[in-house]
Parts: C-alpha cells; sequence; structure tokens
C-alpha cells in the first residue's frame, strides 16, 4: 500500500513538474489518470512547496512583498517548466485567433506564440504576483500556505475538463490521457480540499477559505465550458488553463482582507 501510495505521487510528480523524480516502471511516460489522479493534489502541494519556501525565506530577510512574491512565482515555474502557462498561452491564442473550430485547434497546436498569448501569460503573472504580494503584506505564513493550497487545489480542479467533455482531437496529449475514475477524481477533489483548508488555520476566515476553494472549482469550470463552446471539447491545453485559472482565483480570494 505505502509503495503504491508513493509510487502514484512520484508519477504525478513527473508530469507536473521537473523535479529531479526517478523513473518508474515506465520511464517518463504519460502516467494512467485512470488511477493515480488522486495524487495530482499531493504532487502540487509538493510544487507549491518550493513556492512556499521562498514567500518564507523572503519574509525572514524582510524582502519588499513584490519582490518576493515574483519570485516565489518564478520559483513554481521553474519547478514546472512553465506546463501549464504554455497550455494557458495556446488555448488563448487559439481562441483569440481562430475563427473556426479547425483554425483554433491548428493554432493552439502551433508552438509560435501569438499576440493573445503573450497577453494571457502576462496578465496571468502579474494577477498571481500582485495576489501573493497582497497577501504577504498581511501575513508571510498566509501567503506561503496560500501558495500551497493553490497548487494542490488547482491540480485535482484542473482535471474536471475530462469529467465533463471529450477529447476535441483524436491525438495529443488530452486524447491520449486516461479519463480519472470517478472514484480517484472524488478522491483528488477531497485531498485538494482538505489541503486549501490551510489558510484557515493562520488568519484567512473559514468563510474565506470556502469562497477561495469555490473560485478555484468555477474557475475550472468556467474554462470547461469555454472549450465545449469552442472546440467542443478538452485538449492538453484546455487542461493547463483550467490549471491556471483555477490557481489565480484562489489566490485571489484569499488576497482579499
Amino acid at each position: 500500500m505505502v509503495s503504491t501510495f508513493a509510487r502514484d505521487i512520484r508519477a504525478c510528480l513527473r508530469f507536473y513538474s521537473r523535479l529531479p523524480v526517478p523513473p518508474g516502471d515506465d520511464g517518463h511516460a504519460m502516467p494512467d489518470f485512470a488511477r493515480v489522479s488522486w495524487a495530482a493534489p499531493l504532487a502540487g502541494g509538493v510544487i507549491g512547496a518550493i513556492g512556499a519556501g521562498v514567500v518564507l525565506i523572503g519574509g525572514f530577510l524582510h524582502l519588499p512583498s513584490f519582490v518576493v512574491a515574483a519570485c516565489a512565482v518564478g520559483a513554481l515555474t521553474l519547478a514546472t517548466g512553465g506546463l501549464h502557462e504554455d497550455g494557458l498561452a495556446d488555448l488563448a491564442d487559439g481562441f483569440g485567433g481562430g475563427a473556426t473550430r479547425e483554425q483554433k485547434l491548428a493554432i493552439m497546436r502551433d508552438s509560435r506564440l501569438g499576440a493573445y498569448g503573450a497577453l494571457a501569460l502576462c496578465l496571468t503573472a502579474l494577477l498571481r504576483v500582485a495576489a501573493v504580494a497582497a497577501t504577504f503584506e498581511r501575513s508571510v505564513l498566509l501567503a506561503a500556505l496560500a501558495i500551497v493550497s493553490a497548487s494542490a487545489l488547482s491540480r485535482a480542479v484542473g482535471l474536471v475538463p475530462m469529467m465533463m467533455l471529450l477529447p476535441a482531437r483524436g491525438d495529443g496529449a488530452g486524447a491520449s490521457a486516461p479519463t480519472p475514475s470517478p472514484s480517484a477524481m472524488r478522491l483528488a477533489l477531497i485531498i485538494g480540499g482538505a489541503i486549501a483548508l490551510a489558510p484557515w488555520l493562520c488568519g484567512a476566515s473559514l468563510a474565506q477559505t470556502i469562497v477561495a476553494q469555490t473560485a478555484a472549482m468555477a474557475g475550472a469550470l468556467g474554462v470547461s465550458n469555454l472549450a465545449r463552446r469552442q472546440i467542443g471539447g478538452y485538449t492538453g491545453d484546455v487542461l493547463g488553463a483550467s490549471q491556471q485559472v483555477a490557481e489565480i482565483a484562489l489566490l485571489i480570494a484569499i488576497s482579499a482582507a
């Protein structure tokens, strides 16, 4: 049981991050999300701990809040290799620049960054940095836990499009990823929600914490509904965008005094 537990977490960490995680039995292949998706929020919590560590160090050194927040967001992006940010940018380019479903999917597959994608990356980076900075000014520990919470819960709700939609194309990362089983998805949401209660322990009210969790879920649902209207399904880029929007929504909700 313990070995299975650790194996699933390592599989998610290999997929979600560039941390030096040893390869599994199948090397660095995409994990079987039908089974391991329950561990997604735990892997997200580990990734979030990197950003939280930067916040704690910045607080210890009495650095300006905006500098600390920018370094924390930068550390998170380095840890993941910009995996989710890339999806968000591709989605913005496709949905913003394509006139038809086929054009949108073609643009999303293009690795080049367009104007819509660049604007989306700039805006979302600013929102993340501003939200963390505002929370940091209230409490260093609250900012650290908010990052861990957002990173964990967003990895769980970021899989929601897979439960709501069918793949938009027959190939690609989205189509090749097994759909999480209902039991694994429920466990992922429970674990992610439990971790996301952490801000309640150090300054955020219970109501604010629940609103933040709800905002994260609403963000993922919003991206899912947008993808349904735009391309009739999900892709890997849709999953990445869902994670980013959910993370930002939670951080902003916690930053509200």
